[in-house]
């Protein structure tokens, strides 16, 4: 009885790992244009990256979520949540995502840095 019990939780869990790797796709396989912003942001998210990172952005009164998404770890992915709207960025390097993370303010960094230079075009 223990060992067919066992091997019910071993079924479930190989399942389990099938049914997510399965829904994951690669860096090879990004891409390069995207229907909707909702598009972009499910296919980014569902990508095995190099690099996933995040920062604590509960200082900002207007940027609520910011993470990074690389593929060689040198350029990735931004992806900002804010109080009005969301954005993705594209290949911003490394160094001004880490310059970003260290930011006094977050809205002024991104004002001065990345606004109007890295947008994913959708």
């Amino acid at each position: 009885m223990y060992y067919f019990y066992n091997m019910k939780k071993l079924i479930l869990l190989l399942t389990a790992i099938c049914i997510t790797s399965c829904n994951a796709q690669n860096c090879n396989t990004l891409p390069k244009t995207y229907t909707s912003y909702a598009d972009a942001v499910s296919k980014i998210i569902n990508t095995t990256f190099s690099i996933t990172d995040s920062v604590n952005t509960s200082s900002s009164s207007w940027i609520t979520d910011a993470n990074f998404y690389s593929c060689n770890d040198v350029k990735g992915f931004l992806v900002l949540e804010t109080t009005k709207t969301n954005y993705i960025f594209k290949n911003v390097p490394i160094r001004l995502w880490n310059n970003f993370k260290e930011a006094k303010s977050f809205g002024e960094f991104y004002s001065k840095n990345i606004r109007g230079k890295f947008k994913l075009a959708i």
